[in-house]
């Protein structure tokens, strides 16, 4: 079912276009990455989808249409920095976030131990680092229970160790089966926890899909032997072979579809080649992004 269609959306300031004709639908239960370099557009989309920010045209609906007090009481939102009285601890301030959502009861204990800050709870918010603090964030996302979670980079100006926790997090929600939007230029954490992503550069939509169709789905395979013209001559002849290119000591193949590694050692072999060398490699996102953001 679809909690989100995007139809031709724009935003223009003026004469700067900042997001131009974007078509999207987001499923529920999905987790979708709004991925762009900075200035893309995608914390424009996301202003607009939460209507602090008003479309110069095109529309989005929610949930299919459902009346806009619902919508605001199905979403939870965290944009850009984490605002929370510096002098009060995460429990006040969470209860605080649940007076203004009107929630009663809100399971604190739970939210807390979800994002590992039960045994700070008591400490006051200016005594938070800044991966606690976006981790009480992420807390106050949660409260209400909402089904759709919209995230604007919740990583940033974390440090290693901060951003692996918020991504744990993150795939933690996600599997108790919320649909997460989320937006960021960090191509790695995108990779590692979306299941869909939308490419988008200078307000327009690049491509469009679940991670594996993004993805190349033909791996290349790294390969070498003892005997390298031999193997440069099988490799050449080869009916699973599909392209070849060399590399130092090694040629790098992309097979034809259908075709495994497996089945290249197996002909290898029978044709007196020993591979001493083989080696899969899938094309990563990074080098998709970067081969689709310079067409």
């Amino acid at each position: 079912m679809p909690v989100l269609t995007v139809k031709n959306l724009a935003k223009s300031y003026g004469r700067l276009v900042a997001l131009e004709g974007l078509d999207l639908t987001v499923e529920a239960g999905q987790v979708f990455g709004l991925l762009g370099p900075n200035g893309s557009g995608k914390t424009t989309l996301l202003g607009m989808l939460l209507d602090v920010l008003h479309p110069s045209a095109g529309t989005f609906t929610w949930f299919e249409g459902a009346e806009a007090s619902q919508v605001r009481r199905r979403i939870g939102a965290f944009l850009e920095t984490p605002n929370f009285y510096p002098y009060l601890d995460a429990d006040q301030n969470l209860s605080l976030v649940a007076a203004i959502k009107r929630v009663s009861n809100p399971p604190l204990d739970s939210l807390l131990e979800l994002v590992q800050l039960k045994d700070r709870r008591r400490s006051p918010f200016r005594t938070y680092s800044l991966g606690m603090k976006q981790r009480l964030a992420l807390a106050a996302c949660l409260v209400g229970d909402p089904e759709v979670l919209i995230l604007d980079e919740p990583t940033n100006g974390l440090d290693p160790q901060g951003m692996v926790e918020v991504r744990h997090i993150i795939q933690k929600i996600a599997a108790q089966g919320k649909t997460i939007i989320l937006a960021s230029h960090i191509l790695d954490e995108v990779e590692k926890i979306c299941s869909h992503v939308a490419i988008i550069k200078k307000g327009k939509l690049l491509a469009v899909g679940a991670i594996g169709s993004i993805l190349s789905d033909q791996p290349t395979v790294e390969v070498g032997a003892a005997d390298f013209e031999k193997l440069h001559q099988f490799l050449s002849s080869s009916s699973l072979v599909k392209k070849i290119t060399r590399d130092d000591n090694r040629f790098v193949l992309e097979l034809e579809p259908g075709r495994s590694p497996g089945d290249l050692n197996t002909l290898a072999f029978a044709n007196g080649i020993v591979l001493d060398h083989l080696v899969m490699k899938r094309q990563s996102l990074e080098a998709e992004f970067l081969e689709i953001t310079r067409k």
